[in-house]
């Protein structure tokens, strides 16, 4: 059988049985903390060590190309105003990410359940992504108004489409031989989605989700560049258009580091709640 099979898809296993005294990891070691967070801190850290020694090294204005040092400074003058703009910033991703998520699994399950459905609905969602999103955002505006609402759908749709593609992929990929062991046990349809499709599709389900909740972040943005009035989108275009420019790089910092933490979530998540997953992928990718 694939090596990829989940456990628990049909009881217990051989192998489950041989490691049951086996202690069980903890939160700290599924998770792998210095490996998810200190490691990328380490390394952010190290990149502006760099950066700031060749701003000064070469003496590059502040107005093209900040020191690290300079933008904390004018920042944390401001902390509290970005404070809000990065909260208004986490909101909209996080909303319109668990929209992505809520759409996609059933369209993905719907999809798989016939070719013919499949080949109607596929040209479908390619033509959502081949619409340039900044140049969507402003008939959103019109047709939605200039609240919070164009922005959620921005975000929804960007993050959306390598969402869906990736469960469904994963609902289809499951070997012949177990669909076949489980109607031999006479197993219902649904049966069959929730015992050995969705467990099995759990590790294609995740690399959608990282994927999805990185391009939430850039969704979110695009939505704030077009139509807000508060955001680090918004931010950063009020910042660059008073030369404000540390301002503006420390917003764009911040967007970097809301992607990774958000990122870093799932990863986590997959590793405490689906260990079996997570190991199948690090294996993949080693």
């Amino acid at each position: 059988m694939n090596s990829n099979i989940p456990p628990n898809v049909f009881g217990s296993s051989s192998s489950e049985t041989a490691t049951a005294d086996a202690p069980p990891a903890n939160f700290w070691q599924r998770a792998n903390i210095g490996q998810d967070v200190f490691l990328p801190v380490g390394v952010f850290i190290a990149l502006l060590i760099v950066w700031e020694v060749a701003v000064q090294l070469f003496g590059i204005p502040v107005y093209l190309l900040p020191a690290p040092s300079v933008i904390w400074t004018d920042t944390v003058a401001i902390a509290g105003t970005i404070g809000n703009h990065t909260l208004a910033t986490l909101a909209t991703v996080v909303v319109g990410f668990f929209i992505s998520f809520a759409i996609s699994l059933p369209l993905a399950v719907f999809m798989t359940s016939s070719p013919l459905i499949s080949s109607a609905i596929y040209p479908l969602l390619v033509l959502t992504q081949s619409i340039p999103k900044v140049a969507l955002a402003p008939i959103l505006v019109v047709m939605l108004g200039a609240n919070e609402l164009p922005r959620l759908v921005i975000t929804f749709l960007v993050a959306f489409f390598p969402l869906v593609i990736a469960i469904a992929v994963g609902l289809v990929a499951v070997p012949d031989e177990l669909i076949e062991l489980g109607r031999s046990l006479k197993a219902s349809k649904l049966q069959e989605l929730y015992r050995i499709r969705l467990p099995y599709a759990v590790p294609f389900i995740f690399s959608g989700l990282k994927v999805a909740i990185a391009l939430a972040v850039v969704g979110a943005v695009v939505g704030e560049f077009v139509n807000a009035d508060k955001g680090l989108g918004y931010m950063i275009i009020t910042a660059t258009a008073f030369f404000k420019t540390p301002v503006a790089f420390g917003c764009l910092i911040l967007l970097s580091i809301l992607g990774v933490v958000l990122f870093q979530m799932v990863v986590i998540i997959e590793r405490v709640f689906f260990p079996w997953s997570a190991a199948n992928q690090e294996t993949t990718i080693a």
